[in-house]
């Protein structure tokens, strides 16, 4: 008996499609970890992809990380605008002023054409972080006043020609990195991420017919629409603001405001970052794909889990942040902080202004930094690798805030992040460095009737010379509490050679000895309610 064709009120089917598509962003996601080379990759999981539709529009996202979720179909829609595609080719990016984040996230799109097809049928895409993409420092995350000094800056290009490797274009990109082996590993990985989707895609639309995936698809945007206008109703309507402060931006000491307004009212979200700081001197500068992802993320956390998704649920929200600010900066600004701390800087701001719609539901801030933590040099002699190049990229984990109706989690990696931490095993294994301490930082957490969850301390040693890179946040402005909870505890760093130690200010640049340790001591994250 043949089935009806597929319509926008057939939830059963919809809901096959959905976890169809959504299946195959995790299937992509999982290719891609078990592929990679670095820990960054592999360990960390700090990777996302996506599928599009034919126009470019966002169908399913894996469960990954909100910071490239968001933006990444800012890149897909910069790729398309500027190549056009065959079968068999395959783009890559990583240009902040062009749809990225920062340079570290290189992202590639493939676009998915069926038999007899003259135009795509669909799109997938995989970004991932490159522990080191050149620069002026190891691991492309120091201190620079301009982008050209963070790393190779690659504008939408064809890595694959019809099915052929571009080895010209492979060999110039592994040619301005420090670690050239890890790098093609990595990419080789997203490459077969981008292979499998595309795979799984042509077989979903010969098993079910193209139009009827093309009308699931359709659906689903609208579905995701009406499903994030039926909340933006249940919001108080009215007008809600917050500010909040970066702590500087690494070369001058002034804070940074981040301002926002958001009008709530008939099914609709008006979010204006006017008023926000001039763009910085310092690389903590968002491109606009960030502050877009940031209000994505916060907006979605609105819904309940199982929504899909999709690009629709931004049809019924409007995103504005002037040109030539700390939230949408012009180049040739430096932007690798950007996308790391402005980015949670962003839905602290966000949140605080929704607590006054809605403040039955909004936590306390989180600890609101990624504690980005970069240690670069060469292998020692002793090493089976010696004289070899090594770069080691990390964020650590901070203190969740408390909600209103529990507590925030201890050591978890929340909002913007979402990733894992590189277990000490595998940090030991492959960089030469130690592991001395891994702990809770016990009392960080805010006080309040629900307490905030508490940060962490991760010490590591040299065991070469080399130079460390720390871009982190909340050194100086501490996560707030909400309703009368206390703020969290600021965050520290702590270089210690020879038996003395120093503190460290949360942006830095510096060269250590073999035997020096690097101490992390994360913030925690805020109180919720008066303690009784």
């Amino acid at each position: 008996m043949a089935r009806a064709p597929l319509t926008a009120f057939d939830p059963i089917e919809l809901a096959v499609f959905q976890n169809a598509f959504h299946s195959i962003a995790e299937e992509m996601g999982t290719t891609l970890r078990r592929a990679a080379y670095s820990p960054n990759i592999k360990e960390r999981r700090d990777y996302s992809t996506a599928v599009f539709d034919a126009a470019g529009a966002v169908i399913a996202m894996g469960d990954h990380m909100p910071v490239h979720l968001g933006s990444m179909p800012m890149s897909v829609r910069a790729a398309l605008d500027a190549l056009r595609f065959q079968p068999g080719d395959l783009a890559i990016l990583n240009d902040p002023y062009a749809g990225g984040t920062h340079l570290p996230d290189i992202t590639m799109v493939r676009p998915v054409f069926l038999a007899q097809g003259r135009k795509p049928a669909f799109f997938v895409a995989a970004r991932a972080h490159h522990a080191d993409v050149g620069g002026a420092y190891p691991g492309s995350m120091g201190l620079c006043r301009e982008i050209a000094q963070e790393g190779i800056r690659i504008p939408p290009l064809l890595l694959e020609r019809g099915g052929r490797l571009d080895t010209s274009l492979l060999a110039l990109i592994l040619n301005n990195v420090r670690t050239p082996a890890e790098r093609e590993g990595d990419l080789t990985a997203q490459v077969g991420a981008c292979r499998v989707g595309a795979r799984r895609l042509e077989e979903l639309a010969a098993k079910y017919g193209l139009p009827r995936v093309r009308r699931a698809m359709a659906a689903l945007l609208d579905h995701s629409e009406r499903l994030m206008r039926a909340e933006l109703r249940r919001l108080r309507p009215g007008r809600y603001a917050a500010e909040d402060f970066l702590d500087d931006d690494g070369i001058n000491a002034r804070p940074l405001r981040i301002q926002v307004r958001i009008r709530l009212g008939g099914g609709r979200a008006e979010v204006d970052f006017a008023g926000s700081d001039a763009q910085a001197e310092g690389s903590v500068n968002a491109v606009f794909a960030i502050a877009y992802s940031a209000v994505f993320y916060v907006f979605r956390c609105l819904l309940p889990e199982e929504a899909a998704a999709t690009a629709g649920l931004m049809r019924p929200i409007a995103v504005r942040a002037p040109e030539g600010t700390v939230v949408n900066a012009r180049p040739p600004a430096a932007v690798a902080g950007g996308n790391v701390e402005t980015s949670q800087r962003l839905v602290d701001v966000l949140l605080r202004a929704l607590a006054g719609a809605a403040p039955e539901r909004v936590p306390a801030a989180s600890s609101g930094t990624m504690n980005n933590l970069t240690i670069g040099g060469l292998f020692p002699k002793h090493d089976r690798r010696a004289g070899q190049p090594f770069a080691y990229y990390e964020t650590i984990a901070g203190g969740m805030g408390a909600r209103p109706n529990a507590s925030g989690l201890p050591g978890v990696h929340t909002h913007m992040t979402n990733s894992l931490n590189t277990p000490v095993e595998a940090l030991e294994y492959a960089y030469p460095l130690r592991a001395l301490r891994y702990a809770y930082r016990r009392g960080s957490g805010g006080a309040g009737r629900h307490r905030g969850g508490d940060g962490l301390i991760r010490e590591i040693e040299l065991l070469t010379p080399a130079q460390v890179t720390v871009l982190a946040e909340r050194r100086r402005f501490a996560p707030y509490g909400l309703a009368g909870g206390a703020p969290g505890a600021v965050g520290r760093t702590v270089l210690r050679i020879q038996g003395e130690e120093r503190e460290l200010p949360g942006k830095c640049n510096v060269a250590a000895p073999a035997g020096a340790a690097i101490r992390i001591e994360s913030p925690g994250g805020g109180g919720w309610g008066r303690s009784r």
